[in-house]
């Protein structure tokens, strides 16, 4: 971490003040030591250069070992296909003029898909995690200078409130026990005038049908390497099976409803097993997660209405894109 990251960090909890010893240090990073609050006295380790404020043994942990096992499956830079890039530009807008010097937040940051895409256009970016993602997150970043990688819970952010120009968080609020603190939270991370953007699931009336709500009561609760290697067991079979009946005009669109499987047919500009590692890593995702609890936005307008959003407005509705401004 640099020790420029002191000014937007806080105890979790107290919002208390931190003050760093180090054990480690190398080229302006600290590589070992700890952080004290100035209230508690309590010491929050920084291991392997990562400010470390949860225990290892959490509830996201299944999306550690899935993002350290697939750190590169969606990284633009490993892909050659800006999926990424394009996805980033549409859900939140932000040019390199816009970020450049600011602070900015990526809330969830997994693998660091889009922590690459922000680093590159020069914000002082802190890319957060609750689980041991950040180990991938960290090799995807390590050649910029501008970025910092945090072991947090979002739920009880070790943030300053208002501290950050920009704060996004894409995909990951409704894997939360309580997405609408999450959500509450992102936007609260932002200073007044500055930017939020949220992409959340959307519930709808018939959404905990989909078959993978149907599962998923089961399948979080299979080991997870077991439950992997089930899936690329039958990935074989499945995906070229999927791949052709996805296609077809409306019986594509109940399959895809009723068969557990991500398979994306509009990324034929995806190298053939680009595509297929994808839908192993997607259908983990899928599967695999302790929560997976998706908002309205009518009750995505409540959170923002609470935490004094002063304006926002939905790119979608489903699934949930939302931008706006403290």
């Amino acid at each position: 971490m640099r020790e420029k990251l002191l000014e937007v960090l806080a105890e979790p909890k107290t919002g208390a003040a931190l003050t760093v010893e180090v054990d480690r240090h190398q080229g302006g990073r600290i590589l070992e030591g700890h952080l004290v609050s100035t209230v508690t006295g309590i010491r929050y380790p920084i291991t392997r250069g990562i400010p470390r404020f949860v225990r290892s043994d959490n509830y996201a942990e299944s999306f550690g070992r899935q993002w350290n096992a697939y750190q590169q499956t969606q990284l633009d830079s490993e892909t050659g296909v800006d999926i990424s890039t394009q996805r980033f530009d549409d859900e939140t807008g932000w040019t390199s003029a816009d970020l450049e010097g600011k602070w900015c937040l990526d809330a969830g940051c997994g693998a660091g898909r889009f922590a690459e895409v922000a680093a590159a256009r020069g914000p002082n970016l802190v890319a957060m995690d609750y689980s041991s993602a950040v180990e991938a997150t960290a090799r995807t970043v390590e050649r910029f200078d501008n970025v910092d990688v945090v072991q947090g819970n979002l739920l009880e952010p070790p943030l300053r409130v208002g501290a950050f120009d920009f704060a996004y968080c894409i995909g990951v609020i409704q894997h939360t026990p309580d997405p609408a603190l999450a959500a509450g939270n992102v936007v609260a991370a932002v200073r007044p005038g500055g930017a939020f953007s949220l992409t959340i699931y959307a519930r709808r009336p018939w959404t905990k049908l989909n078959a993978k709500y149907l599962l998923r009561p089961l399948t979080k609760r299979i080991p997870q390497s077991i439950l992997h290697d089930a899936i690329r067991s039958a990935m074989p079979v499945v995906f070229p099976v999927a791949d052709k009946v996805f296609r077809v005009p409306i019986v594509g669109r109940v399959a895809r409803h009723s068969i557990p499987v991500a398979v994306y047919t509009d990324r034929d500009h995806l190298a053939y097993d680009k595509r297929y590692e994808e839908a192993v890593l997607d259908t983990l995702d899928m599967l695999s997660p302790q929560y997976d609890s998706p908002m309205t936005w009518q009750e995505v307008e409540r959170v923002l209405r609470g935490v004094g959003a002063a304006d926002w407005h939905f790119n979608t509705k489903v699934p949930i894109n939302v931008v706006g401004r403290r």
